[in-house]
């Protein structure tokens, strides 16, 4: 009788999946398809909500460095997605590139960090592929529905609408700086996707983006799809994460990076109109839900922020294009921050 394990590559997909829980609505097991087969049933005003991200760019500079959390990210980033748009996750395809140097241990806190992200957000790996290769590479593609219509987008926000943010800001870029300057302080970092509140503000939000590349990014790509300015509220800086401020002022930085850097920390940044913020309380209170009122939308251009007690416009184009460099260098980058910061 044939046995599938006596195949080097059957045998290293059974170990990589032999802890992940297996979703309820796949219909082939495990090896039995070219593609796995999920029975889903869509009604006529539901939709699927697909998604893809990789985890590249924080491995290669120093940001992520355990393999758990690796795992964990390579999840939550493709979960954070579908919680702005209101989805319920389905499963996750994970992709990897295992560099052969990789040992053991190292692989198994992966694919832990992989499965412990995927029950925490109630779905499953569905699905992926697994070779081997120069570079550690992991990417993975997210599906997910929404119902009756009911969907967030980035777009629909107006003048006098209130922005809101689902937890304090500033941790994914503190996280960011104290593994970049190895720092003794060191930052809690495990983000989950806010995949309740998404589908709780449907309706209600008139657009919705995650904080991902950090908080000045997702603002600036609201105002851009918008046509909109942003004021923040003149008490911004006590809406940032105390530890993450303790960090800043441990490297004598001012608090507003915290909001530049483009390390995000998975929050979700919504606005409402006016006439449906007694319905954001109501719905805040009947299921235990947590908004932090940061701002406004304006018709005039630009982001204000409060600095020395004086709103400033900072600008957003020239912050958020210093993260897209090659060649990332943690130096050189907050030197032009610094500058900027100087002429404010």
């Amino acid at each position: 009788m044939y046995k599938l394990n006596s195949i080097t590559e059957n045998k290293l997909i059974e170990d990589i999946t032999k802890n992940y829980n297996r979703s309820p609505i796949q219909i082939n097991k495990l090896q039995e398809s070219d593609s796995e087969l999920l029975n889903i049933n869509l009604l006529k005003n539901d939709q699927l909500a697909v998604t893809t991200d990789s985890i590249v760019e924080e491995i290669e500079v120093g940001i992520y460095k355990d393999p758990y959390l690796i795992g964990w990210m390579t999840v939550m980033v493709n979960m954070s997605d579908l919680a702005a748009v209101g989805a319920t996750p389905v499963g996750v395809l994970v992709s990897e590139i295992l560099p052969d140097f990789l040992d053991d241990s190292f692989r198994t806190k992966l694919h832990n960090g992989i499965s412990d992200a995927c029950k925490v957000c109630s779905t499953y790996v569905i699905g992926g592929d697994t070779n081997f290769g120069k570079q550690l590479i992991i990417s993975a593609t997210a599906i997910g529905i929404t119902k009756n219509k009911m969907f967030n987008t980035r777009t629909g926000c107006k003048p006098g609408d209130v922005l809101y943010t689902t937890g304090k800001l500033g941790i994914g870029n503190a996280y960011a700086l104290t593994q970049l300057a190895d720092m003794e302080n060191k930052i809690n970092y495990k983000p989950i996707a806010r995949l309740k509140v998404g589908k709780a503000i449907c309706g209600i939000a008139s657009c919705c983006i995650d904080t991902s590349d950090g908080v000045i990014a997702a603002l600036d790509q609201l105002m851009r799809l918008n046509n909109v300015g942003i004021k923040m509220v003149p008490d911004w800086n006590d809406k940032m994460d105390v530890n993450s401020k303790t960090v800043m002022k441990e490297l004598n930085l001012p608090n507003w990076f915290l909001l530049a850097g483009q390390h995000g920390e998975f929050e979700l940044v919504f606005t409402v109109p006016t006439e449906k913020v007694s319905i954001l309380e109501k719905i805040s209170f009947q299921h235990s839900l947590h908004f932090l009122r940061i701002g406004e939308i304006q018709s005039k251009e630009g982001f204000y922020l409060n600095i020395n007690d004086e709103p400033v416009k900072l600008p957003t184009e020239r912050i958020r294009n210093i993260g897209s460099r090659k060649n990332f260098n943690l130096n050189s980058y907050l030197k032009s921050l610094l500058e900027i910061d100087s002429s404010l």
